[in-house]
């Protein structure tokens, strides 16, 4: 860790401010969720069409990445806040697709984690086969409680 020193508290201080704008964590979303009042954003699933069937949030629009210029006027109200999501941390599309609707004028957030994450801290889903919730996996949730403290 001291090879590189930590940056200046200030430095810090901005740095992690404007990460909290520009990212959701998904145990945050699942709770808005399901709190059952107007949200106040809309989930993106920017994933393929077979993802998506595969799994996705409940309430969640489809829009693929490679369509968010051609689709996302149709599908979502300017005014309303997105947050996108792809499979997990181990891909990009997620933020792809915020960069797309950012440059299209909307106000938009990425979800850490992305499907893999929601479905491994155990909240439920939509797929072809109906809904599904998973036991949450000890790694990544509280066995004990729905928070998880942080």
């Amino acid at each position: 860790m001291l090879r590189v020193p930590p940056a200046d508290p200030a430095v810090a201080a901005a740095y992690f401010s404007a990460s909290l704008a520009f990212h959701a964590d998904v145990s945050d979303v699942a709770g808005v969720l399901a709190g059952g009042d107007e949200p106040g954003f809309v989930v993106v699933d920017s994933r393929s069409t077979a993802a998506w069937e595969q799994g996705h949030v409940p309430g969640a629009v489809h829009l693929p990445t490679a369509l968010v210029a051609e689709q996302a006027a149709a599908l979502l109200d300017p005014a309303v806040p997105v947050i996108t999501y792809c499979w997990g941390p181990g891909c990009n599309g997620a933020t792809r697709s915020a960069l797309a609707l950012a440059g299209l004028g909307y106000q938009v957030k990425e979800m850490l984690g992305g499907f893999e994450y929601w479905v491994r801290e155990g909240f439920g889903f939509e797929s072809r086969h109906g809904r599904e919730r998973r036991v949450p996996d000890p790694l990544t949730a509280p066995e004990d409680s729905e928070d998880c403290g942080c």
